[in-house]
Order: structure tokens, then sequence, then C-alpha cells
């Protein structure tokens, strides 16, 4: 298990006057480039992981790292896989903090733009980190809640591969499985010949998170129990 806390983060301000439509030379601008320099300053986006090895497979599940998920979509994508590396990531509470003291909305949005961005920013140091460390080719990711077939409930088991994740990234588990602070993320990522987004079995339109197109046939395609 690794804890990665030494990640490089800047706010591109002009990018995000432009995002919240604020005027550059305005008295509003002048009060978000504020509020983003101490947002800077303590920012520290943070990811932990670990390596497993697969230990078991049955029909719709896999076990590795002490715990077992249930999944036909993620039992099947590991097909090939022999280890994979679980995750956490954060903007880190710092950041979360910061923002939830600011009572003013334009500023709070500036905020929570600025939070998305070290998150971004902690998943893709994660992302460099395994593929250089561990020569990892082509890789996948998949996320509890992000398909009906692997609920949300089940951050409970990936977390518990790591311990106290409070204790080691500052990011908690709610009753509800929902991650605190809010901009976290965990997951699964895993190498892969055949490339997979989770956006590719969500019907779901006009998201704006979207990676994949929608592909009605995948599931009987691919993921369908054999009769």
């Amino acid at each position: 298990m690794e804890t990665l806390d030494e990640i490089p983060f800047a706010v591109d301000v002009a990018a995000l006057l432009k995002i919240l439509r604020i005027p550059p030379g305005s008295d509003r601008a002048r009060e978000i480039r504020r509020v983003v320099r101490a947002a800077q300053k303590i920012a520290k986006p943070k990811a932990v992981y670990d390596m497993c090895f697969i230990e078991k497979k049955g029909d719709d599940r896999v076990e590795f790292g002490g715990s077992t998920f249930t999944s036909r979509v993620l039992r099947v994508n590991l097909d090939g896989a022999g280890r994979v590396f679980p995750f956490v990531a954060t903007c880190g509470r710092e950041l979360a903090d910061y923002a939830a003291s600011l009572d003013d909305m334009v500023l709070s949005f500036a905020l929570d733009t600025v939070m998305v961005k070290a998150l971004e920013a902690a998943i893709t140091f994660l992302s460099n980190h395994l593929k250089e460390r561990y020569a990892l080719g082509q890789t996948s990711v998949m996320n509890p809640g992000s398909l009906e077939d692997w609920p949300l409930s089940e951050q409970r088991q990936l977390f518990s591969i790591f311990g106290d994740v409070k204790q080691l990234i500052g990011v908690e588990l709610t009753d509800s499985f929902l991650m605190v602070p809010i901009k976290s993320v965990s997951g699964i990522v895993f190498p892969t010949e055949i490339r997979f987004e989770s956006c590719q079995l969500c019907p779901r339109e006009a998201c704006p998170n979207r990676r994949a197109k929608y592909d009605p046939k995948l599931w009987e395609k691919r993921y369908r129990r054999s009769p």
C-alpha cells in the first residue's frame, strides 16, 4: 500500500474566470484571484492505492485484498487480469474545509471548480505513477456506484483494503457510502486488452461526464451469463 501526497497542483485562473464568465479586470475577478491564491497554498490532493493479486473468481464475484466484490461486469472485465490496483483519490480535506468556510455563492462555486481540478490532478498523477512503476500497458477503471451491477455499497469492501482511509488521506465514508470530501473518487484500475468505460453500459442521456458512447448490445454480447 502506498500513499501519494506530494502531487503537483496549480490553477489556471484565466481559464477559471472564463468558466465563471467573470470579466478579468473586475472586482469580482480580483476576489477570485485572492481566494484561489489562498486555496493553492493549502491544497493537498492525495491518493492511496494498493497492488493486489486476484485470489478467487466466481460467476459474479471476485476476491482480492481480503475483500469480496460482487459484480458480473467487474468479474468479466478481470478475466485476463492477475492483479488489480484499488485506490481512493481526493482533492484533499484542507481544500474542502476552506471551500466550506466561504459564504459567498460565486466564490464557493469558484472553489468547487478548483476542487474538481485538484481531484483530476490526483487521478492523473496516480494513473501516471501506476503505469511507470508497474510497467502497465492499457488500463481501465471501474468505480463502485457507476453501474447498477456494482452498487455504491461496495465502497465498504474497497475501503476495508486500506484500513483507516481517513487517517491516510482524510477521506471517510458516510452511512450512505458517500465520500467526504465529496470531491473524492474510489475505484479499481486493472490492465486490460479491451478498453472499458462504464458509460458503455449506461443509457443515461445528456450526461456531462460521458466518456464513451452507450452500447445497447454490449451487455448481451459480453456480460450475459450463459444458460
